[in-house]
């Protein structure tokens, strides 16, 4: 039931009294104004006063192929229809098995043992766990620890959320952290004055040997790492820093872990990023959102045959790997996937992504050029515009939130929706997006930000 105009605000109540959202602000539980997102066609979502705004998001970087899609829920209503749920435990299903089949088809190197979540977090979290699984059999206990980054995030349950280098996200949450180390910030944005590229991406390559040394190749188990950090600000690391990395990870005997959950299934124009776009067969991809274009739950954990090898078979010493879901390999979320995947190559989805992407980076690029920007960001269909207010004033952490918040709601009153996060304006839109929608997206972009600089300026904030 979509709830429309003269009864929204019986939703709003029942959203605040009842709906605890993720990343829930306690200082205003019970008392938001959220928008209310009722329908969705194509980039576009219709929100409970009708207005129709282009999802910059996409969601949560995930309906790639739009809203509205017949086909996919069509293809969900008949596999609910014929067999709604199966137990992984004891069962198996051929909707699931071609699902798992049709991924392994599409990743590189030999990464072919699809192991179904319900997403991205219990993706990084079933990783996680087969590595410390795999050490035990093989009998190390003691190589267990993770090398995350600063940044990165990789979920929110209680592995995944431990190996997430985002830090105002811990404040106030525990965490297992005689599991992780993290290494510095890879954002090239963020290197020391007069510092050249070049030599940024040694330090960072250097700052991964020298923990691993420091730590004990035998203590360390795997490196996790996102193509692009995307949740801590679309961070794109310097080129070759990613197969650096795995050089480094396998002359020590660490695996490494490319996490694809919003990287994959199409966002740079590919089926996964790691070796089309960054040159790397990475020991574990995870991957989740743009599986089901967001139509329905679901992630993978996806091994390689190496690894899986290693502990099977007279190695496994009689072991099982106790890990998964009520709902792994889910078939309704599964027959969502597959006509996801059919929609791809029909309608030549990676090659338009392709396609616009240039267009989509220059208008990127030349948001670097206003006052208030200080670095415009991404690659393919991700993007992300940092602003910097006043970096001298006493309140300058409270400018970079009002930022934020200023430039979303400018944009939003001329039709496009963001994703702030603090003083960056984070976006992803729907793989399907036009060239003319990419236009019209960063026109009400660029607007929303001059908007907000001549706010600021007329509160007698300093802009640069």
């Amino acid at each position: 039931m979509t709830i429309l105009n003269s009864d929204f605000q019986t939703a709003r109540n029942w959203d605040n009294d009842n709906f605890v959202h993720p990343w829930e602000g306690m200082a205003n539980i019970g008392r938001n104004e959220r928008t209310f997102a009722e329908g969705g066609d194509g980039i576009y979502v219709t929100t409970e006063t009708g207005e129709r705004l282009i999802d910059g998001p996409a969601g949560m970087w995930c309906v790639q192929v739009g809203y509205g899609n017949t086909e996919i829920a069509e293809a969900m209503a008949k596999q609910a229809m014929e067999m709604a749920y199966f137990s992984p435990f004891s069962n198996t299903n051929s909707t699931a098995a071609k699902l798992a089949h049709e991924i392994a088809e599409r990743t590189p190197g030999d990464l072919n043992h699809v192991f179904l979540t319900t997403g991205g977090s219990t993706a990084v979290d079933t990783a996680i766990r087969f590595i410390q699984f795999r050490n035990n059999v093989l009998g190390r206990p003691e190589k267990k620890i993770i090398i995350s980054r600063q940044k990165a995030y990789h979920g929110s349950t209680y592995l995944a959320a431990s190996m997430s280098g985002k830090e105002r996200d811990k404040g106030w949450m525990d965490q297992a952290s005689h599991l992780t180390h993290f290494l510095p910030n890879v954002n090239p944005y963020a290197r020391a004055d007069g510092q050249s590229v070049d030599d940024f991406l040694d330090e960072k390559i250097a700052n991964l040997e020298n923990a691993i040394l420091e730590l004990g190749a035998d203590k360390v188990a795997a490196f996790i790492a996102e193509p692009i950090l995307c949740s801590g600000g679309v961070i794109v690391p310097p080129k070759g820093y990613h197969n650096r990395c795995l050089e480094v990870c396998h002359k020590h005997d660490v695996l490494y872990i490319s996490d694809e959950v919003v990287t994959g299934f199409g966002r740079l124009g590919h089926w996964f990023a790691s070796q089309e776009v960054f040159d790397i067969v990475p020991d574990i991809i995870t991957c989740a959102k743009g599986m089901t274009s967001g139509y329905s739950p679901m992630g993978a954990c996806i091994l390689s045959d190496r690894l899986v090898d290693s502990i099977s078979g007279e190695k496994s010493k009689g072991a099982t790997f106790s890990n998964g879901f009520t709902y792994s390999g889910h078939p309704v979320s599964a027959a969502a996937a597959l006509k996801n995947i059919e929609i791809f190559e029909r309608d030549g989805i990676l090659e338009h992504v392709r396609a616009v992407a240039p267009v989509f980076e220059a208008r990127l690029k030349a948001l670097g050029e206003l006052p208030l920007v200080g670095d415009a960001r991404g690659q393919g269909l991700v993007g992300c515009v940092e602003c910097v207010a006043d970096a001298s004033a006493e309140n300058a952490l409270e400018l970079d939130h009002s930022v934020g918040a200023m430039i979303d709601a400018h944009c939003q009153e001329h039709g496009l929706i963001l994703r702030p996060i603090i003083n960056m304006c984070v976006f992803s839109p729907p793989l399907i997006i036009s060239e003319n929608q990419i236009h019209q997206m960063f026109d009400i972009l660029e607007g929303g930000i001059r908007k907000t600089t001549d706010d600021l300026v007329r509160q007698g904030v300093n802009i640069k």
